[in-house]
């Protein structure tokens, strides 16, 4: 819309009126409570081209009664253009026509409302806000009068509005002139202003506003600044007395709510004399008076004003002036208002942030704390957007505080944010040569995990914290160990078969008992993240040790922890049958008879160690008995003829005859064989007290019956395990990637490191 302000007045108003060009901002509700008090009716708008929220001033001279004000309107939106300092309006835009005035400003609400707003807060923290307001107003009026050299002729509650950040705007630029400037009209149309005479200084009443143009150009602003006062500390009070002829002096009584402090100036500023009278200029200066006296220091002491003083100072400020502030707002934190905390303080603390040092472990929690009042939808820009930044600071001091005050505000982070811009730097601070900074990048994980993507949490966290556990401190390998527990039900299904049982076995060979410790208490609380069967083949046998470790911490734990496990084991037999043998099928040899006592009978017989061991011999020599026949018990043991081997009646289990061959002449394994030969004794079963021409079983033989070939074949099985266990990793995860996406070194299988 840059263009828009060369073209005349009657090409915009053809522009917007004929054309239907759309102006830069969209009008919202109006703020009835400013309507009828101006000149101006006051929008809440939003931008057009970013969406962002601002306050539309519209003026439509075709209302009634308002031809005569368009001067005063243009005046305005063309002063406010060139006018800019922090502590006036705002100047963002401007459309006119030859009727009407838009003026696009920052978001800001009427003084007036802000007031009512305050009567229900305590009377000493509404006095340190207006004091506070008319602070940051003396400013901009002394600016207006000094660097402007202009008088703004229309100070009141209605010119003056309040930002975002709590913080007092001079607006209402309706009058604002030079009297060196040729198209000037305070001194002229003054008088048209609505309502002028309410604010006139007596000699305006005297002599008329063309009075002003050989005066002071602060003079009228004393005066206005000084009724003004009067008026926002007693809101419900008429005009003081002193602002009619004669203009006498303002009394005690008539104080009401202004300050003792600020009285005395108050009397100098609404002085009928011109020459008596205080400017805003040399008000400012009796505020900021560093000795607190009679009517002087009412600034310098505001709570408020030493606060925006030393913030706007802050980086350049001492060690010891930035601790004197951070201890002043962590004391009065609380009692600033809301705005104020949110949009003036808050930002200031968080850019203070960037540059790191010794008081970022103090600024932090103090943003954080200012932090709670911001909106959800204004925290990732107002909060958020600082913090992250300041994980890829080397600062160390910076890096703990954001890991200790981390619990704050990683709810608030998003899962896109934390992989991608916090991970990176975060990993850093395993690698750290200092414990304190590896600890606590370890607990922070716990916050974060639900937050990293499936590649971090499945693979490169695991791969620090392997290393983690090896760690020389035995507060981070213990850590450690519990934040495995605590992310194990949150892994991958492969990704738990790899880690989990390694991890915390490792875990109860620590020297360090409370390592051990939190090992069995990991085991527990992942108890559903293995299967039955790895539950008794992989976890109960790694843990067993625990019950007679050298600790009764230790002891006390492992016990219940097998009690758990057990239980669960129990839960799941219980759903079993009783035997997998199919119906029908012959017991096997050794098993129990028909007549024999039934199973459960036999277990519940082995409760104690001693009926254990006599239910045990009992069911062998039953067993073996009744298999026996009683021809068979008056034979004596000897060799078999081979013609009468097929004969043997075996039972169903046994393997079936094979007929020998060069293959089962040496099938015995030559580790098996030797371990079992006796070269040199070489006894043989003798039937009816000879030797028997058949040659019989010999230890250390080179033949065996064939139906031993089976049993040949299992040795060499078991045996080749064995030598497999023996010569490959020890490592049950072997030397796949956590996610088989590459094949890396097992980070698992690595000892511990040396304490």
């Amino acid at each position: 819309m840059d263009y828009l302000r060369t073209l005349g007045s009657a090409a915009v108003s053809s522009l917007v009126q004929k054309s239907g060009l759309n102006l830069p901002f969209s009008l919202g509700p109006k703020v009835t409570s400013f309507e009828g008090k101006t000149i101006w009716s006051l929008h809440d708008g939003t931008k057009r081209d970013d969406g962002s929220q601002v306050s539309i001033f519209e003026f439509d001279a075709n209302q009634p009664g308002k031809r005569d004000w368009l001067p005063l309107a243009k005046n305005a939106a063309r002063k406010l253009r060139i006018t800019r300092h922090p502590d006036v309006l705002k100047f963002i835009d401007s459309v006119e026509t030859d009727v009407t005035v838009y003026i696009m400003t920052e978001r800001v609400r009427p003084l007036s409302l802000a007031i009512q707003d305050w009567t229900s807060k305590s009377d000493k923290a509404r006095e340190d806000w207006l004091l506070w307001g008319l602070h940051r107003l003396s400013i901009a009026l002394s600016f207006v009068n000094d660097s402007c050299a202009s008088t703004h002729g229309n100070l009141r509650t209605d010119s003056i509005f309040i930002s975002p950040s709590g913080e007092w705007k001079l607006g209402g630029f309706e009058l604002l002139s030079n009297p060196k400037d040729e198209s000037a009209i305070l001194y002229t149309l003054g008088i048209l202003l609505p309502d002028s005479a309410l604010i006139a200084s007596p000699e305006v009443k005297k002599s008329g506003y063309s009075t002003l143009k050989d005066l002071n150009v602060a003079a009228a602003d004393g005066y206005a600044l000084g009724l003004l006062i009067h008026a926002v500390f007693n809101p419900t009070h008429p005009i003081p007395a002193t602002a009619q002829p004669p203009h006498s002096p303002p009394t005690a009584s008539s104080r009401g709510s202004i300050p003792l402090s600020l009285f005395l100036s108050f009397k100098r500023l609404v002085n009928p004399n011109v020459k008596a009278r205080l400017t805003p200029k040399q008000f400012l200066d009796l505020g900021m008076a560093e000795t607190e006296g009679e009517g002087s220091g009412f600034f310098a002491n505001n709570s408020l004003v030493k606060v925006c003083a030393g913030l706007d100072s802050f980086n350049i400020a001492s060690e010891s002036e930035k601790n004197t502030l951070l201890r002043t707002l962590k004391d009065s934190a609380a009692s600033f208002p809301t705005e104020f905390a949110s949009h003036r303080v808050l930002p200031a603390l968080a850019s203070a942030l960037e540059f790191g040092g010794a008081s970022a472990p103090i600024i932090l929690p103090l943003v954080l704390q200012l932090g709670q009042n911001v909106s959800p939808q204004d925290y990732p820009s107002v909060i958020l957007v600082h913090l992250i930044k300041l994980f890829a600071s080397p600062d160390r001091g910076v890096r703990m505080a954001l890991l200790d005050q981390l619990s704050e505000y990683a709810d608030k982070l998003d899962k896109k944010t934390v992989s991608e811009k916090i991970w990176p730097n975060l990993q850093t601070g395993f690698n750290d040569t200092v414990p304190v900074i590896r600890e606590a990048t370890v607990k922070s994980i716990t916050l974060l995990a639900d937050k990293f993507n499936e590649r971090i949490l499945n693979n490169d966290l695991l791969r620090f914290l392997a290393r983690m556990q090896a760690d020389s401190e035995a507060s981070i390998r213990t850590n450690t160990c519990i934040l495995i527990g605590r992310i194990g039900p949150t892994l991958g299904y492969h990704t738990k078969r790899k880690v989990l049982v390694p991890a915390f076995t490792r875990a109860l060979k620590d020297p360090f008992v409370h390592c051990r410790v939190a090992g069995l208490m990991s085991l527990m609380a992942t108890t559903d993240c293995f299967e039955v069967e790895e539950l008794a083949t992989r976890v109960i046998p790694n843990m067993v040790c625990a019950l007679i470790d050298s600790e009764k911490l230790v002891r006390d734990q492992g016990f219940k922890a097998m009690q758990l496990f057990v239980k669960k084991l129990e839960d799941h037999a219980a759903t079993l049958p009783e035997t997998a043998r199919p119906e029908g099928e012959n017991p096997l040899l050794g098993a129990l008879p028909p007549s024999a006592p039934g199973q459960s009978t036999l277990v519940n017989s082995a409760a104690g160690a001693a009926g254990a061991a006599g239910a045990l011999a009992g069911w062998a020599i039953s067993s073996l008995g009744r298999k026996l026949t009683a021809g068979d018990l008056q034979s004596t043991m000897g060799a078999v003829p081979q013609a009468a081997s097929s004969d043997i009646d075996l039972p169903t289990s046994a393997p079936p005859n094979i007929a020998p061959s060069s293959q089962a002449k040496s099938a015995v394994h030559p580790s098996l064989g030797s371990t079992l030969s006796t070269p040199d004794v070489k006894p043989k079963f003798v039937v009816n007290g000879s030797a028997g021409k058949a040659k019989g079983m010999q230890l250390g033989a080179s033949k065996v019956p064939a139906g031993l070939h089976i049993a040949a074949g299992w040795a060499e099985e078991a045996a080749a395990e064995a030598e497999a266990e023996e010569s490959g990793p020890s490592n049950p995860w072997g030397g796949d990637d956590l996610m088989d996406v590459n094949a890396d070194q097992d980070d698992w299988s690595a000892p511990l490191h040396a304490l």
